[in-house]
């Protein structure tokens, strides 16, 4: 029964750790946890975890909360990975992450088996190593023992969604990110699982993002019979957070990976397959421009050349160098790329560095080039016909004035920042609002609890320059990448 002022809680299952948020109905955060787990390389370009690293956390971070009956709960999280799961609901194998690079020979096979404009119009999207489907594949291919025990395939918000309520379902704008769930229909292509020899049964039934999928189990952090929503992948549950839930609305998040997005009204698609068509989690679809490391290469940046320094350190150090960066162009594709290149050989590199570059050139070449590839998803959407009378700007690097000028600038248009940036959990919690009727719509819901608390327009300072000497060392760097 929902009290007076009903509480909802939004679980996100990100990449460095999980974030569980409690809010009211107006919106108000009310408290917030998080942890912090291990990401596993065991070899280059590859990353997994352990999913029994998410759900320690989360009943971690639940304990901490202190809320054993919330009026509903909403679960969100990194998108596209795999929880390969046996017949007792045993995690067979460490989850392959959406960054993880090993599938190159799955995806060709999906291509040729499918047929890439084939793929294209049952998916909207290409077919991608980051995404579930290839990771399937090369399971198949390169452990066949651990693939003859697989029974259930899940994405990681919705393994965290089994442990709450026992039940296996995914939803839609998570489900998108697979690449074999047929968008525009909104449901499993059986024609697509047919012709790759997949059983239907390992994938989860699919619901809409606002809709009840189950209620939890008794446990010491939660009562029995909480309803849980779908949710959403974290994207989707991000832009909810952010009000990018009406065509107009332009979300940029700086988190891990950097992601430009924008509500469309239908499942309108790139023929090139640079931007991604997914079901969006107001009943309609979005448009999102993916670079894989944003504020992951400004994180490796620090761990690597500044050690000890904090991101305001190396920022204040930046602003001391002009545009341009002293002609120094950082790529940041260090983990391959997505967008606008769906090109995992990509290298991340710096080009243009003299005797005469400085600490702050290099530390300013970092920013810029990780804004280059947000602006490179920009102009995919702008192709899309994606409108911008409002960018808001959230996830860590919102937090620096300095980047926010630039990106103000670089886009040429004003940012926003939010009162609540609680990324995707805010999201989540939203939607668990909208599920069990707070709400009647997402687009109400966020009417009501997304504000912006400041607005940063841009000074007229041209970026154009270095843009496209940006632009252009991706192009001349790309065959030697391949050849390595």
């Amino acid at each position: 029964m929902i009290t007076d002022v009903a509480k909802l809680l939004g679980i996100d299952i990100g990449t460095s750790g999980c974030k569980v948020i409690l809010i009211n109905e107006k919106g108000t955060l009310l408290k917030q946890a998080s942890a912090e787990y291990e990401l596993l390389t065991p070899k280059p370009m590859w990353t997994e975890q352990r999913p029994e690293d998410w759900w320690t956390g989360v009943q971690s971070c639940l304990a901490e909360i202190g809320e054993k009956h919330p009026d509903a709960i909403g679960v969100t999280g990194q998108m596209h990975g795999s929880v390969f799961l046996d017949a007792n609901d045993e995690v067979i194998r460490p989850a392959l992450l959406w960054n993880d690079q090993r599938t190159v020979a799955e995806c060709a096979d999906i291509d040729s088996t499918i047929g890439h404009d084939e793929l294209l119009r049952i998916t909207c999207n290409p077919a991608l190593t980051g995404f579930q489907l290839p990771k399937i594949l090369w399971l198949k291919k390169n452990e066949p023992e651990n693939f003859s025990r697989l029974k259930s395939l899940l994405l990681p918000k919705d393994y965290i969604r089994m442990k709450l309520t026992g039940v296996k379902a995914t939803e839609v704008s998570d489900a998108s990110g697979t690449g074999i769930l047929e968008v525009p229909k909104r449901n499993w292509s059986s024609e697509m699982m047919s012709s790759l020899g997949l059983d239907p049964t390992v994938f989860p039934e699919v619901f809409e993002s606002d809709e009840i999928t189950g209620k939890t189990l008794e446990s010491a952090f939660l009562d029995a019979g909480i309803p849980v929503v779908g949710g959403g992948g974290d994207q989707a549950a991000a832009a909810v957070g952010t009000g990018a839930v009406d065509i107009g609305t332009i979300s940029v998040s700086l988190g891990t990976s950097g992601v430009v997005f924008t509500s469309i009204p239908g499942p309108i698609y790139d023929p090139n397959g640079a931007a991604h068509t997914f079901c969006h989690a107001n009943r309609s679809w979005h448009a999102m421009g993916v670079m894989l490391s944003c504020g992951g290469a400004l994180r490796w940046y620090r761990d690597v050349f500044c050690s000890g320094q904090s991101y305001d350190a190396i920022s204040s150090e930046a602003i001391k160098s002009d545009i341009g960066a002293g002609g120094i162009t950082f790529l940041p594709y260090l983990a391959g790329e997505r967008a606008p290149h769906n090109d995992p050989f990509a290298t991340g590199m710096f080009a243009g560095m003299t005797l005469a570059s400085k600490k702050s050139d290099i530390n300013r070449s970092v920013f810029e080039g990780i804004t280059y590839g947000l602006l490179d998803c920009f102009r995919l959407l702008q192709g899309l016909g994606a409108e911008s009378r409002t960018i808001n700007v959230t996830s860590g690097g919102s937090k620096s004035d300095f980047w926010m000028q630039m990106i103000a600038d670089a886009f040429e248009a004003p940012c926003n920042r939010l009162q609540v940036d609680e990324g995707p959990a805010f999201g989540a919690a939203i939607l668990a609002g909208v599920g069990i009727g707070i709400w009647p719509t997402v687009t109400e819901a966020c009417a009501q609890c997304v504000k912006s608390s400041q607005t940063i327009g841009p000074t007229g300072h041209d970026y154009s320059i270095p843009y496209e000497r940006y632009r252009d060392l991706y192009r001349h760097a790309r065959d030697w990448n391949v050849r390595r």
